[in-house]
């Protein structure tokens, strides 16, 4: 198994605790898919932008729909959250 250094979120400071601190508002936690991004919290910030642009933006998709791609490319690719 790989290991990645992360910050935890009772470490963050700055953008990264704005980031952390927006997913505890959203999801009631940090997931470790958040945290394997925390030695750059400007790219993490661009990736959840790019998330909610995707998931929550205008499309032909409904929401549904684009959760049950999402959860579909997660299984091919072997990403159990």
């Amino acid at each position: 198994m790989a290991w990645i250094k992360v910050v935890e979120p009772e470490d963050a400071t700055g953008l990264l605790k704005q980031e952390y601190d927006a997913a505890l508002k959203r999801a009631g936690k940090v997931f470790n898919i958040l945290k394997v991004q925390s030695l750059n919290p400007p790219a993490l910030k661009a990736s959840m932008e790019m998330y909610r642009a995707t998931m929550f933006g205008p499309s032909g998709l409904s929401r549904a729909e684009r959760e049950m791609l999402a959860t579909v490319v997660s299984w091919a690719n072997r990403c159990f959250y």
